[in-house]
Parts: structure tokens; sequence; C-alpha cells
């Protein structure tokens, strides 16, 4: 499972850096928040951090799978209409990306209620 994570992360942070790009500048940084860049982690700087937990998906139909988190690091009120939109742009990247980072498995990108989760095939082939 190890690698599998390794992998999302290195898909997640491509996915970061086309959001910094392309609403890298909509809402100021939290002043505790490092400029984008100035960190050896994208994790911890910019207006975006992406990831994805594990979930054993008791409670939903689609099972298990990955919960794709999308925080924006800002004290500013976020609008609901650009949150939507970022999220789609952030479903349609993983709809491209997960054949190009996991080509050996069967993946996909759905909406779990309000959730994003990525589900298919978690075995521990290979990648």
């Amino acid at each position: 499972m190890l690698k599998l994570e390794r992998h999302l992360k290195t898909m997640f942070d491509s996915i970061d850096d086309e959001l910094e790009k392309v609403f890298g500048e909509l809402y100021p940084l939290h002043p505790a928040r490092a400029e984008r860049g100035e960190t050896s982690n994208k994790e911890h700087d910019g207006l975006f951090n992406i990831g994805a937990d594990f979930s054993a998906g008791y409670g939903s139909a689609l099972g298990r799978g990955y919960i794709v988190d999308i925080s924006m690091v800002t004290l500013s009120d976020i609008n609901p209409d650009k949150k939507a939109e970022i999220e789609g742009f952030v479903m349609r990247l993983l709809k491209k990306k997960l054949p190009e980072y996991f080509p050996k498995r069967s993946l996909e990108v759905k909406r779990d209620g309000a959730l994003i989760k990525i589900i298919g095939d978690f075995s521990l082939g290979s990648l």
C-alpha cells in the first residue's frame, strides 16, 4: 500500500501545481502559510493542499476507496460556486491522471455524496 500511496502523492502534487496555476491568486493565503514554492513539500505552501485518505467505505454505496481532500489555506470565506468549480476541475484532472499514474489498475473517480472518492483496484499487485 505504501508504494500506491507514494504514487498518489506524486499525482496529487502535479494536480496541486495545476490548481495553483489556475486558482492560486483567488484568495489571500493564511498569514502563517508559506508562499508557493517556499517549502520542499507542496502540502506546506501555496493556497492549496490536496491529498487523500483511505476509507473502508462502511455506510457508502461505493465501498472502500480514497476520499480526496482539497484544502484552501486562507482566512477568507470561500464562495460555494467557486468551491464547486475547483472540485469539478480536480475531478477532471483525476480522471485524466489516474490512467497515467496507475496504468495497470482500474480506478475511477466518483461522487460519494458531497465527497470525491477514488474507487477500484487497490490490490497489492504491480502499479
